[in-house]
């Protein structure tokens, strides 16, 4: 999946907003909990997951999923997007986001 078109679902999700992060790099945000950070070469994306799916995820296909530091209960990832299967990394970007989304903004993409 090409970055522009990547960004541009998830920017699309309700309540998404786009900062800078540390070393410039896009941070995707809901509610100012951060989901989502590309690289800074453009050619992975950092998402949050549950443990349980990050385990699987690596061990299904350690070439496209990485682990990712883990804070708490969530285990962040890292996904080489050009590898990955589209429609997966849209359901895993989702995910993400759903994981920091407010009930109310949940309940908006339920009813599209």
């Amino acid at each position: 999946m090409d970055v522009d078109v990547l960004a541009k679902v998830v920017l699309g999700l309700p309540g998404v907003e786009e900062h800078e992060g540390w070393a410039g790099q896009p941070v995707f945000k809901v509610r100012n909990k951060s989901f989502a950070y590309m690289s800074e070469d453009g050619t992975r994306l950092q998402l949050k997951a549950l443990r349980e799916e990050q385990e699987a995820l690596v061990a299904e296909d350690p070439d496209v999923y990485a682990p990712s530091w883990a804070s708490g209960r969530f285990a962040w990832i890292n996904v080489d997007f050009a590898a990955a299967d589209d429609q997966e990394l849209l359901e895993l970007v989702t995910e993400a986001w759903r994981l920091s989304a407010p009930k109310y903004l949940i309940t908006q993409l339920d009813q599209v």
